[in-house]
């Protein structure tokens, strides 16, 4: 052990830089990566298939693309969300959240003995049409190949006008259900707001599905941080849809106003 009071403070200082000086010099002499690179290598025709990995994978890829192709519903009309219903609302915008509204209700009934009131998506998370004829499970991954799941956001009257407040605002097509939007001539200003019904009551709390995205906060949408209460349904929004389509014949989507301009 060294005794420093024995020494001054140059003499001190000489010595303790000595000691780490030895404490490093008899540290390990490893190598170490001072340095990483990277490069894209594009996958083009230039790599020739290798049939050994071909043959291995074909069974796999068979079943999957029969899983995939095989029909579970019929669409009479091609569904596109860049075809607006009076700017504020699409037909697939409406089946998505109808469905989505339904499905959380059951769900989250089952385990909480609660009702959902609203669904709110969002018109980017919508990524394909549902084109005329055979619907597949294929068509569920198109129109969302996102992960997300299912969740349900209790929120306070309060920021259930901030959803309507964000949809004046953002002028998009958002999916939605279970609730109305009644704006003045110029589309400008809300004038009333029914949830399922009646007229929003400020001081109630509502439970709004919608996707484990938006709840965090995606696409602005910060009142769902202000949730009172959060339900994870545990179940991913493809899967809602392949459920849906498998139980249903013919597809047909609503046209109804979810948001409604007065006449001029």
């Amino acid at each position: 052990m060294i005794i420093f009071k024995k020494y001054s403070t140059p003499v001190r200082r000489f010595i303790l830089l000595a000691a780490m000086a030895g404490l490093f010099a008899c540290g390990s002499t490893g190598l170490h990566n001072t340095k990483i690179e990277g490069k894209k290598i594009p996958v083009t025709k230039e790599y020739a298939d290798t049939q050994e990995i071909e043959a291995f994978i074909k069974p796999y890829r068979d079943h999957i693309n029969k899983d995939l192709d095989s029909v579970l519903a019929y669409a009479p009309e091609t569904l596109d969300k860049s075809k607006s219903i009076e700017g504020w609302q699409t037909a697939i915008g409406n089946l998505m959240a109808d469905v989505t509204l339904q499905a959380a209700d059951k769900v989250l009934y089952a385990r909480e003995k609660r009702h959902v009131d609203i669904c709110l998506l969002n018109h980017g998370g919508i990524r394909s049409i549902i084109p005329k004829g055979n619907v597949t499970t294929r068509t569920a991954f198109d129109i969302m190949p996102f992960e997300n799941s299912m969740v349900v956001i209790a929120l306070k009257g309060e920021q259930v006008r901030e959803i309507a407040d964000y949809i004046v605002r953002e002028k998009k097509p958002h999916p939605l259900a279970g609730m109305e939007i009644h704006l003045d001539k110029t589309a400008t200003m809300v004038k009333d707001i029914t949830v399922q019904g009646k007229t929003l009551d400020i001081s109630k709390v509502y439970n709004v599905a919608t996707s484990d995205y938006l709840s965090n906060g995606g696409d602005n949408m910060a009142f769902f941080k202000r949730g009172v209460a959060t339900y994870d349904l545990d179940y991913k929004l493809r899967n809602v849809f392949i459920d849906y389509f498998k139980a249903t014949d013919t597809i047909y989507a609503s046209k109804s106003l979810r948001v409604i301009t007065e006449k001029q």
